[in-house]
């Protein structure tokens, strides 16, 4: 029986997505391929640019192929869980790519506005054009993909979670509240997000979407 967030009071998690509208903390990692830049009598209009190496001397472009995984009999129950954790990562990393495009959005309008009056109100519009966005795409997750998507937010947030963002924005009562509902269904809005260890394979699916849909960073 699949469990839904349409039973959750005034939708957890895009309660979470919103709460994040003016928080800057998306961050960005610099590819660090080699670019070569072909050479035309026709400038910019002529010119392809894409990743190279260097091999003996000679310029060669590079491609990086998607990762295969090669599973047994043996292993069919850790197949299910990666295919449901693929599964989850390739349906709420976009919504996460989201979160922290807005995150630097609304900064750059706030950042040199004193008038706090003038950013709530900046802030209030954006939450109602994400509201008609993004309402009924975030009723539809499953609890399982709502974690993902939080491991995500962390991510594309440089690991400020969601803990400290509904803190910042709302107040600590309202982080509270947020975090006992999250225990609820067995999450955890303070969990972080380690690329290099527990949350590896999530990283490593992330970069196949990334891969897959043009995404950079």
């Amino acid at each position: 029986m699949r469990i839904r967030l349409n039973i959750l009071p005034s939708n957890f998690l895009f309660a979470l997505v919103l709460c994040c509208t003016s928080f800057n903390a998306h961050s960005q990692q610099a590819s660090q391929d080699q670019s070569y830049s072909g050479s035309s009598r026709f400038g910019k209009n002529d010119t392809l640019i894409c990743s190279a190496v260097v091999y003996e001397g000679d310029t060669i472009e590079a491609k990086i192929l998607a990762g295969v995984y090669v599973w047994t009999k043996r292993n069919a129950a850790a197949r299910e869980a990666w295919t449901r954790l693929r599964n989850a990562v390739y349906v709420t990393y976009p919504y996460a790519r989201r979160a922290g495009f807005v995150f630097n959005d609304i900064e750059r309008h706030i950042a040199s506005n004193p008038n706090k009056i003038a950013v709530n109100k900046y802030i209030n519009t954006r939450e109602k054009e994400l509201k008609k966005e993004f309402t009924d795409p975030l009723k539809n997750l499953s609890v399982y993909q709502g974690k993902v998507l939080m491991k995500l937010i962390n991510r594309e947030t440089a690991g400020v979670n969601c803990y400290d963002i509904i803190k910042e924005l709302k107040g600590g009562v309202s982080a509270r509240v947020w975090q006992t509902v999250a225990f609820v269904f067995g999450s955890d809005l303070k969990q972080p997000y380690d690329a290099k260890g527990q949350d590896a394979e999530i990283e490593s699916i992330v970069k196949e979407v990334q891969r897959m849909y043009g995404y950079s960073g």
